[in-house]
């Protein structure tokens, strides 16, 4: 581990960035840019996020969309926000938490649990920028997960 966060942690954080981005560039609920890119892809990512740290977003995200033919969608969580939208860093974070918090748990890697998350419910409540849910506390993201229903405060 160099600096304040473990390299694997820190490549998931981009990689759920990434999706994020993608998502919002194409107008597609997360689990559609997960999906399109498949396991192997994950893998990939996850394996190379600490080069492609240094390439230019916008082309990375142009790159990828064209080449695994993510299609415009209509899901448009951002225009549909009434308040100030987290930026594509804050929910990777958010994800970023939650995934390693299932990989521990279940034992598995962090690509697995990625595709896991990303097609749960939750994930919906997550992409739901007029809901709470994204900013809630890690560990009652995880709770609200496993009980697959947001908890009662």
């Amino acid at each position: 581990m160099t600096g304040r966060e473990d390299r694997q942690e820190n490549d998931l954080f981009f990689v759920c960035s990434l999706i994020e981005a993608i998502g919002r560039k194409t107008k597609n609920h997360r689990r559609v840019v997960v999906n399109a890119f498949g396991i192997a892809e994950i893998r990939h990512l996850l394996e190379l996020a600490d080069i492609y740290h240094s390439e230019n977003m916008e082309k990375l995200i142009d790159n990828l969309t064209e080449k695994y033919h993510i299609p415009q969608g209509t899901f448009n969580n951002v225009a549909a926000c009434r308040y100030t939208v987290p930026s594509i860093f804050d929910i990777g974070k958010v994800y970023k938490r939650l995934i390693i918090a299932v990989s521990q748990a279940k034992g598995i890697d962090f690509s697995d649990a990625l595709i896991e998350v990303y097609n749960s419910w939750i994930a919906d409540r997550l992409d739901d920028y007029n809901s709470s849910m994204f900013f809630e506390n890690p560990e009652y993201i995880y709770q609200s997960y496993l009980a697959g229903q947001p908890l009662l405060l």
